[in-house]
């Protein structure tokens, strides 16, 4: 795992720690994912996912803390993926 920024660019919030769902392509076990719902990156998303390709969807930014890369994973509600944050050993969520 490389050093990486666990804060947002977009907004200032810290990442959380979000467990890759079984058949995704990332070979990671997590990422580190933005889930602020007043991110700019997030909130613009949808306007452009619905320009450029016709869909109610957006994306969240995030980490890869392998390659320390960044991205974005795509989403089509406010809650959807919030199921695979998971938590420290002190509960509370990386």
């Amino acid at each position: 795992m490389v050093e990486t920024s666990r804060t947002c660019p977009h907004c200032g919030d810290r990442l959380k720690k979000w467990l890759v769902p079984d058949g995704a392509t990332w070979s990671e076990k997590f990422l580190f994912v933005c889930f602020n719902d007043d991110c700019s990156y997030y909130r613009e998303g949808w306007e452009w996912m619905e320009q450029q390709y016709s869909q109610h969807a957006s994306y969240r930014y995030m980490v890869n803390p392998t390659t320390g890369a960044s991205s974005m994973i795509p989403v089509w509600s406010d809650s959807a993926t919030r199921e695979m944050i998971v938590e420290d050993e002190e509960g509370e969520n990386e």
